[in-house]
């Protein structure tokens, strides 16, 4: 059914695929109901769009020029005519944010390490450009006691804006509407 596509894009125009799309982009049958279908087109390209408190653009896996590196989470003040060059505007990024989805508590604190390190460079080069306030977050599947600590710390001291376990249903929910509130 896809051998003839060429483009990402050209697989939303297979409607027999669609679901599978949207499942693999990790929207649950639940949260289509909050979501019209743009904004699921948009999810399955790598980002979701909303309007609370303001309008607002959540890329996943982008890569962010200011830090030359891919990052997982990228939350913007844009509107989905601002998507394309976003991440070149630095004067519009919220928060940046590092998920660790591997669940085996032996590499939980080699994914906290990475993700710590990222988050740091993220922060450094913000605040070289002149965004010293930029929002950053942790989430992962497994957070053991020894990072549990240093996370608790550096959100103490507002290092860190927001974490949370994925596998704690109150944590995942309170990250979302944090994310929400932004």
């Amino acid at each position: 059914m896809v051998a003839h596509t060429r483009t990402p894009e050209d697989l939303l125009t297979i409607k027999k695929i669609r679901p599978f799309l949207v499942t693999a982009a990790g929207l649950s049958d639940k949260s289509l109901a909050y979501l019209n279908e743009e904004d699921q087109t948009l999810a399955v390209l790598r980002a979701l769009h909303w309007t609370l408190r303001g309008e607002r653009i959540l890329i996943f896996n982008a890569k962010i020029p200011t830090v030359d590196k891919n990052v997982d989470l990228c939350l913007f003040d844009g509107n989905l005519d601002d998507f394309n060059d976003i991440v070149r505007r630095n004067n519009k990024a919220i928060m940046f944010g590092e998920l660790k989805g591997g669940i085996d508590p032996a590499g939980a604190d080699e994914h906290w390490k990475t993700g710590n390190s990222a988050l740091n460079r993220i922060r450094t080069k913000f605040t070289e450009v002149g965004f010293p306030k930029i929002k950053t977050s942790f989430i992962a599947a497994a957070i053991e006691r020894t990072m549990a600590e240093e996370i608790f710390s550096q959100l103490q001291d507002k290092t860190l804006t927001n974490a949370a376990n994925l596998t704690k249903d109150d944590q995942l929910a309170e990250f979302c509407n944090w994310l929400l509130d932004l």
